[in-house]
This record gives structure tokens, C-alpha cells and sequence, in this order.
């Protein structure tokens, strides 16, 4: 578990693939102090785990499953990528509960600044946007953010200063991918109230707060399924 709070950039030193695989090189001067064998990461969002450390670089096997379904394949050596340690008892919560199990990429749209803030706007998939909610809290590679707004296609963030500057979002460009997974909380009240209406569906009952119900399908957190 993390909370979407990058403690630093590191540097990809190679991403050597395999038939169905991948061992993921990456160098780190803060991050890696504190590192075991075995140590859960999070590198551009996906939790990784260590398989070994020489000095100043750790290593990660990345399957084929994470490859296809987030933008780790396409690192190169020399990329920066943002690196976070799992919770400890003593971590302080500052983002938000964070999985590292990305549900797949969007694509930078547009960066607009806004004073001494930058407006990201973020293409993304139906299966993210889903679970997307203006104020809610979205992991953009890693990084715990703010929806300023949902669009028909896209998302909106904005980014202050020091989020520019201490995290790969500053820096990439349009076109560029990153790493998405949405709130969990909000997946898990998506997933019970679906539930309860199929139950309520199928008992008839007359109980259902049919305001509520009806907001949650037209912002799409919840299927209609009633013929």
C-alpha cells in the first residue's frame, strides 16, 4: 500500500526484456538507503517488488501482464521515473490509499499554465473515468492527485510548483503516457451499491432511494440493468 506521495526521481539504468518478461534497473540515492530484498516499490505507480541491490541501483522482475498494461515497457535508459517505499506503521498519510495496481495508461492532452500552476488535461479510458469524481483523488504514475473535472473523454489535474518539479508529470509532454488507477474506495462503493441494485431489482422492492440510484447511473458509477 502506498499514499501517491513521490519521495523521489530515480533513473532508469536499463530495462532489459525478456520473451514474456523484464528486469527493471534503477538507480537511487534516497529511496534505496532504507531497501531490502523484497521490499514492495512503487516505480510510475506499479508496486514492485526488489530482487537485488548493488550499491546504488535495485533491480525488479516486471511480468508480461504489467508491460502490456502500463508504460514501463516503454522506458529507456536515462528516464526518470517516480519512486515511493511502501507504508510503514509510522508513514504519515498525506495523499491517498494508493495500491500500485494500475488499471492502465491515459495520454497527456494538454498543459496549460495557470499562474504558477500547470492544467493537465489526461486522456483516458472508460474503465477510469468511471470511478472518476470532481475533488475525488486519482493516481497519475504514482502521484496522488486532484480532479478538477471530468470530461467526456478526459480528466483534468492541476499541478502546483513542487509537484512539477519533484515528479515526472513537470516534465513529460503531450502525448506522452502515464501510469492511472483510480481511487479504490471509490471502486469498492461502485462495486456494492451495483450489487444492491441487482438485489433490489430483483426483489421489486419500492424502498430504493430512487434519487440517489439515479445520479450514481448518469455519472456511470453504476449499470443499469433493468430491462
Amino acid at each position: 500500500m502506498f499514499t501517491g506521495l513521490i519521495i523521489e526521481l530515480g533513473e532508469v539504468v536499463s530495462l532489459e526484456k525478456k520473451t514474456e518478461s523484464a528486469r527493471l534497473f534503477i538507480k537511487s540515492s534516497d529511496v534505496i538507503k532504507d531497501a531490502v530484498i523484497g521490499d514492495s516499490i512503487a516505480i510510475n505507480g506499479v508496486c514492485l517488488t526488489v530482487v537485488s541491490i548493488d550499491k546504488d541501483i535495485f533491480s525488479f522482475d516486471v511480468s508480461h501482464e504489467t508491460l502490456k498494461s502500463t508504460n514501463l515497457g516503454s522506458l529507456r535508459r536515462g528516464d526518470r521515473v517516480n519512486l515511493e517505499p511502501s507504508l510503514r506503521p509510522n508513514s504519515k498519510l498525506g495523499g491517498h490509499f494508493v495500491t500500485g495496481h494500475v488499471e492502465g495508461t491515459g495520454r497527456i492532452k494538454s498543459k496549460t499554465h495557470i499562474g504558477n500552476a500547470i492544467r493537465v488535461e489526461i486522456q483516458a479510458p472508460d474503465n477510469i473515468l468511471r470511478y472518476l469524481i470532481e475533488k475525488g483523488s486519482v493516481t497519475v504514475d504514482g502521484i496522488s492527485l486532484t480532479v478538477v473535472d471530468v470530461l467526456k473523454d478526459a480528466f483534468n489535474v492541476v499541478i502546483i510548483p513542487h509537484t512539477a518539479k519533484m515528479t515526472t508529470i513537470g516534465f513529460k509532454n503531450i502525448g506522452d503516457t502515464v501510469n492511472l488507477e483510480p481511487d479504490i474506495l471509490g471502486k469498492y462503493v461502485a462495486k456494492f451499491l451495483s450489487n444492491s441494485l441487482l438485489m433490489t431489482h430483483g426483489s421489486q422492492s419500492k424502498n430504493q432511494d430512487s434519487g440517489l440510484l439515479s445520479a450514481l447511473k448518469k455519472s456511470g458509477f453504476i449499470a443499469d440493468n433493468k430491462q
